[in-house]
């Protein structure tokens, strides 16, 4: 009885979290640090920078997979999944809505600010990400080269930015040499989860390939997707945009942009984006199948970071000591910061070359990098504008 009560409240905290927490994993985990580690004690401060660190360098959404390792820390995996469900649907509810609205208005010219912004957005992303993993030539040259290589190949294949993500990892872990010895135990590795993720993938793969059915399709690609993303959110987005808007036209530059710009005044996880572009992809089909698309696409996007972490979470100790899984994270990362600055040049090509649309979007990034004007502030105060103007 006393852990099902437990359970309900940690469940309950959660759920504050996921209509609370603006900002992204930044500013998550710090609210994750007051309400779950100094107000209720469910883990201590070094768990949870284990915990979080241990998602960073898994692909997926890592405050989804903090969280969710939280729960799974606590009571298992039957309330790590109820986590994810109380975690991801109130942002999930919210995008899924903005989505199946876009595409009923006849008119999205109150958006016309909030294009440029969501530009931005993603160039301020680029630079504190890139900032914080470009400190070596190495890096310097594969950040280089990966921002080259989206340019050039991003709109051709969808494949092609996860190939580079590989590219990345495979030429750093070559340098494991430089990294620190630590003693090291055999790894008692249980595959469960592990053959679940890889079944899952393989399944869903052939399903698509056979029935072409638009919503299975979708939870195909959003699953890749999960399945490469390293860091978060803002890496998400070239993935993104390569795929749904220049390579399969589901969804305009115009609809891409404004969404991404709405996510940003949404509380919870950012990947809750996906449940916006599933809507979309889906608009041809009716609300109904909208809904479904944006159901598809949020299931995509989040179950494999989720199947990943209970896999790996309980071999952790043993496996970080390895020196070419620590050595491959700088090449990945400096990819990924590549990817991002790319997008923003992708993303803004699409719209009118004009004074105002590089004024909104100068100014954006300018209030990100030197005010603490909360996000879902700026994004309002550019749609309020809109309607005005």
């Amino acid at each position: 009885m006393f852990k099902r009560v437990r359970y309900l409240i940690f469940l309950r905290d959660v759920l504050v979290l996921a209509v609370s927490a603006f900002g992204g994993p930044q500013a998550h985990i710090a609210i994750m640090f007051d309400l779950m580690v100094k107000k209720r004690g469910y883990l201590t401060e070094e768990d949870l920078i284990e915990l979080n660190a241990l998602c960073q360098i898994l692909p997926g959404p890592t405050s989804t997979q903090t969280v969710t390792a939280i729960g799974f820390k606590i009571g298992g995996p039957n309330l790590a999944y109820l986590t994810l469900l109380v975690w991801m649907i109130p942002a999930v509810t919210i995008m899924t809505i903005a989505g199946i609205t876009i595409s009923q208005l006849e008119s999205t010219e109150f958006t016309r600010f909030i294009q440029p912004m969501a530009v931005g957005f993603v160039a301020y992303a680029g630079l504190k990400i890139s900032h914080k993993v470009v400190k070596t030539k190495t890096s310097a040259v594969l950040w280089l080269l990966a921002l080259t290589g989206s340019l050039t190949f991003g709109s051709g294949s969808p494949f092609a930015f996860p190939i580079m993500l590989i590219i990345g990892g495979a030429f750093t872990a070559l340098k494991y040499k430089a990294q620190p010895i630590e003693e090291k135990k055999g790894i008692n590795i249980r595959w469960a989860n592990f053959i679940l993720w890889a079944g899952f993938f393989v399944f869903i793969a052939v399903l698509g390939h056979f029935t072409r059915y638009r919503p299975i399709l979708l939870l195909e690609n959003f699953y890749r997707n999960g399945s490469l993303i390293f860091g978060g959110g803002q890496v998400l987005i070239p993935f993104l945009y390569g795929e749904f808007v220049e390579f399969k036209h589901y969804l305009t530059s115009q609809e891409f942009l404004s969404g991404y710009a709405l996510v940003q005044s949404v509380p919870g996880p950012v990947f809750s984006f996906c449940s916006y572009i599933g809507a979309l992809s889906m608009k041809e089909y009716g609300v109904g199948g909208q809904v479904l698309g944006a159901i598809a696409a949020s299931a995509g996007i989040f179950l494999p970071g989720t199947f990943l972490i209970f896999f790996v979470i309980r071999f952790w100790e043993s496996l970080k000591k390895y020196r070419i899984v620590k050595a491959s994270l700088e090449g990945i990362n400096a990819a990924s910061a590549g990817m991002v600055v790319s997008a923003a040049v992708l993303m803004f090509l699409p719209l009118e070359m004009n004074l105002l649309n590089i004024s909104v979007t100068v100014c954006t990034f300018a209030l990100l990098l030197f005010t603490k004007i909360p996000p879902p502030v700026i994004i309002l105060a550019g749609l309020v504008i809109g309607f005005i103007f």
